[in-house]
């Protein structure tokens, strides 16, 4: 049996691996059908302004005046907030499976997730992430957005763990990279069994 190295921090991204993207294009397009809005324009406005919302340099209002309602629309805010915010849904299996491991092996459960405040709000509320994340960081909290290195420097710093005792689960190719550049071992999350199958080849 392979030796357990040792793992004091557990890092994970939320989007994608604890719960569905928030509001990605795949929302997006939903959002342009059910509201019958132009895909093009919305998508292109998104691009101009998404960077600037995550980082929390504009708010919520504001990013839909840029995005949505720069022009009267037959549906309220409070309708298009409240179809964004559906898109939300959670991984069941991964949300127990890092739950499991820090009750188990006493892990601080770190995240590191690029996502814009109210968004970020009601995801950690409705899904109760609170219960068992140790500390969020978040783009919107920290103002720094993955890929850059800062802002795992500061989960580090936040985390106060060696890099060498740290996992990362993320399901972003680029952002993997990124952390195991800084000496973080990390698992490309690409669905529950083969993302346990890494964490056992760890000892896990």
């Amino acid at each position: 049996m392979k030796k357990r190295a040792s793992i004091s921090a557990l890092f994970v991204d939320i989007g994608g691996v604890l719960l569905t993207n928030g509001w990605d294009h795949h929302a997006r397009r939903r959002a342009t059908k059910y509201f019958k809005l132009d895909w093009v324009e919305m998508e292109e406005r998104h691009g101009l302004n998404f960077e600037t919302h995550e980082g929390d340099k504009i708010t919520f209002n504001e990013y839909l005046d840029r995005v949505v309602f720069y022009e009267k629309r037959p549906f309220t805010r409070a309708e298009f907030r409240s179809f964004m915010f559906a898109q939300s849904k959670p991984y069941a299996e991964m949300i127990a499976l890092v739950c499991d491991l820090k009750a188990k092996y006493g892990l601080k459960i770190i995240v590191v997730s690029n996502e814009s405040r109210e968004l970020n709000a009601y995801r950690i509320r409705q899904f109760k992430l609170d219960g068992f994340v140790d500390a969020f960081i978040s783009s919107c909290f920290v103002h720094l957005r993955k890929p850059d290195a800062d802002i795992f420097k500061l989960a580090l710093d936040i985390a106060q763990t060696p890099t060498r005792q740290i996992v990362y689960i993320e399901n972003t190719p680029l952002f993997v990279q990124i952390a195991e550049g800084m000496g973080i071992r990390s698992i490309l999350h690409t669905d529950y069994k083969s993302t346990c199958a890494k964490l056992a080849s760890f000892g896990y």
